[in-house]
């Protein structure tokens, strides 16, 4: 594994072949809130240790580090909210964290695939991806798989940012030079390994959105 060093610089598409996108909130928008209070309404009195914006916590993080599957995952938050309740219930509470995907980023990222090898690259379970997530990504009536040349997903990988080894396995199996691809995350601290592995970064908020960056990047 590579020695990791940190490094800063300003942010460019000059020598970019790849780019490289976070998924909450990044492309698609959150409110933690909404869920921990849906988990709440459950009977989960302590949904808030759980729940995270870039990384999660207990369970739900070794869900999505693919070290325990969905019906475990299930039969704990059962045992969490100490009442009978179905996998749907329990589904429908965790996406309460995702709002949806404005419909101008889809295009944006048909675009850019275009141009550019487009990668996902996300902490996330599957639980999530096949229903919520899938059903975001269906708005004009494509799939996720559309949207990217390559998916990387920490519970398939069996890794989580900001780890590196999620990263190293992204190079490995995407066969892509990190000086090379620029990375878009919302969690400064994916973006410090990522950095210290020689991708350029860009750190997504509120007011420097991905939409934002394009449209200065032409």
């Amino acid at each position: 594994m590579r020695q990791l060093k940190i490094v800063r610089m300003e942010t460019s598409l000059n020598g970019i072949r790849n780019l490289m996108f976070d998924l909450g909130g990044v492309i698609i928008d959150l409110d933690r809130q909404r869920c921990v209070d849906a988990l709440v309404a459950l009977g989960d009195f302590h949904a808030d240790e759980l729940l995270g914006l870039s990384m999660q916590k207990g369970e739900f993080m070794k869900l999505e580090e693919g070290k325990i599957s969905a019906t475990d995952f299930y039969n704990e938050m059962r045992r969490r909210i100490g009442r009978p309740v179905s996998d749907n219930e329990i589904t429908d509470a965790i996406n309460e964290l995702l709002i949806g995907i404005p419909v101008e980023q889809l295009r944006l990222l048909r675009e850019l695939k275009q141009h550019f090898k487009v990668m996902l690259l996300s902490n996330t379970n599957s639980i999530m991806f096949d229903t919520k997530i899938a059903d975001c990504f269906a708005q004009e009536g494509l799939s996720v798989s559309h949207y990217f040349n390559d998916i990387f997903l920490s519970y398939r990988l069996k890794a989580c940012k900001p780890h590196a080894e999620i990263f190293e396995k992204v190079i490995a199996q995407a066969q892509i030079i990190p000086e090379e691809t620029l990375f878009f995350d919302d969690s400064q601290q994916n973006l410090d390994t990522a950095a210290a592995l020689g991708f350029k970064t860009y750190l997504v908020t509120p007011d420097r959105d991905i939409l934002s960056f394009f449209k200065t990047n032409r």
